[in-house]
């Protein structure tokens, strides 16, 4: 990225803009760059951060979801932000509903595409093969609408954190905590804003999930991108930004 990353304390994250704070939490398999479109159309108008999620630098027995959720609200703590906007992708998405449930006060809106916390099926073929190249370029690719978005540089990714044997169990106990945490139970009693963009093609959080959001939550729009996957934002970025900078502006966030 041409986005410089900041390294403050234990905390790495990139920081564009001034004003209101929008939050992004990148997902299991993603990275900072997935959000390098949505940084530079909102930037000229939010303070918009994305904290790097200590995925692989938890202790195995507290790698979870929760565990990710207090690690952002001791950054929002640090950051001094008193209320911030929230936007999350997949697991990213999951660790915002959950900071949502824990704050309700502190969040002015959330933003969940393609998140987990209801069903994700990244699993459920099998778990990621050490070693195997192949297998996991085929499961980036599965990630989009288009095959041609997951780059060599994605795939490469991907298979260097899978390879390495500490990560790659971090990796499915992340997934498990993210299974166990289903919070259907939780989301009608929800009352903040949020805003569901989701790629009609998504085969990991496919558009049933996004179906059930909407029906759970009592104070949700759902917008759907034609021809997209499970990160919309990377897809169709101009799309993407045009819905979020319209929600945004008729929620007067």
């Amino acid at each position: 990225m041409t986005t410089e990353v900041k390294k403050e304390g234990k905390y790495s994250y990139i920081e564009q803009g001034e004003g209101t704070p929008i939050i992004i939490l990148h997902g299991l398999m993603g990275g900072l760059s997935n959000f390098e479109e949505v940084i530079s159309f909102f930037s000229d108008r939010y303070k918009v951060v994305v904290p790097e999620l200590p995925l692989f630098s938890m202790p195995l027995l507290t790698t979870s979801v929760k565990t990710l959720a207090k690690y952002i609200r001791k950054f929002v703590k640090f950051k001094k932000f008193e209320k911030v906007i929230l936007l999350g992708n997949s697991l990213g998405g999951h660790v915002g509903l959950l900071y949502t449930k824990l704050y309700p006060k502190d969040v002015l809106g959330l933003v969940l595409t393609g998140s987990s916390g209801l069903y994700e099926s990244a699993m459920s073929d099998g778990y990621p093969r050490r070693g195997d190249y192949d297998f996991i370029k085929k499961k980036c690719e599965e990630v989009f609408y288009d095959p041609a978005v997951a780059t060599k540089e994605i795939v490469d990714e991907v298979f260097a954190n899978i390879s390495d044997r500490s990560k790659l169990i971090k990796t499915l106990a992340l997934a498990k905590s993210a299974i166990r945490n289903n919070m259907a139970k939780d989301l009608p009693k929800m009352q903040t804003s949020i805003c569901l963009i989701w790629g009609k093609n998504d085969i990991v959080t496919p558009p049933k999930v996004a179906e059930e959001f909407y029906e759970l939550l009592p104070n949700a729009e759902l917008h759907w991108i034609d021809k997209c996957g499970h990160a919309p934002m990377m897809e169709h970025p101009q799309e993407f930004n045009k819905i979020l900078n319209n929600w945004l502006e008729t929620k007067r966030i």
